[in-house]
């Protein structure tokens, strides 16, 4: 059992089908993803992933630095990542998702089916021009609550505000460090998906992870900014749903 599903994983199961690893943004957790198994149907099953100094990890040091945690995911997740999988991710977990893709890739692994890219800059672009990491707690909280990135029942509780923002912290700083090479395109398929009214990562700048694709190359645009898959979560899960239905049997329920 690895401690990066909360529910356990279901390596060894051979009657579980697709198996969809979700990775969270700078300052998520595996919740943010509880309501998908549901709101997708039985043919995928949703595996959030909870990385550590969060949540039920709360006590564990977080990863400030994007390849040692990669190290880490590939040997805890790797019998997870011997079934039918896809990775998805948004914003900084598109990073996480697209640099676990390119180490498992260089190294001759199972490859995923397909790669579901939310909401970040491909790796020749500049990071998204977010708060940086040393930046007051004022200026981090403004720039969070700019673009949707905190609940309205965490800015009614400090203490949990207190909470999130060292996490937000050490995850800007690892998306500020040493990132994938992105040198070798992959060979599966890339499904990108952009916020209509993102202003830090527009559909445009989705376009470019293209040149990561040696194979199928979609991209899909959602109503909403930053945090689509929070503000228009219906609309998103449709085409999220849309890409599943093309990889797995057709019994998706539509909802």
């Amino acid at each position: 059992m690895t401690r990066y599903l909360p529910g356990g994983g279901t390596a060894g199961r051979e009657d579980v089908g697709l198996r969809m690893l979700c990775f969270p943004y700078a300052g998520g957790a595996a919740s943010t993803y509880v309501r998908w198994q549901r709101l997708l149907g039985p043919d995928v099953r949703v595996l959030p992933v909870q990385l550590p100094g969060r949540e039920g990890r709360m006590a564990e040091k977080r990863f400030t630095n994007l390849p040692a945690l990669i190290d880490d995911l590939d040997e805890e997740l790797g019998p997870e990542l011997e079934h039918p999988h896809v990775l998805f991710g948004h914003s900084m977990g598109a990073l996480i998702a697209f640099a676990l893709a390119e180490r498992r890739h260089a190294r001759g692994a199972r490859p995923a089916e397909a790669l579901l890219l939310s909401a970040y800059r491909a790796p020749h672009l500049p990071p998204p021009e977010f708060a940086a990491p040393d930046a007051t707690e004022h200026d981090l909280v403004e720039s969070l609550v700019s673009l949707g990135g905190i609940p309205q029942v965490l800015l009614d509780h400090p203490d949990w505000l207190s909470a999130l923002l060292p996490i937000a912290r050490d995850d800007l700083l690892m998306c500020s460090g040493p990132g994938p090479s992105g040198t070798v395109p992959l060979p599966y398929p890339v499904h990108t998906f952009a916020g209509l009214d993102d202003v830090l990562v527009t559909p445009e700048e989705l376009l470019e992870w293209e040149r990561y694709a040696a194979g199928l190359f979609d991209s899909r645009t959602v109503p909403g900014g930053h945090f689509f898959i929070r503000e228009s979560e219906a609309e998103f899960l449709a085409e999220l749903r849309d890409v599943l239905a093309r990889l797995t049997p057709p019994r998706i329920a539509v909802h």
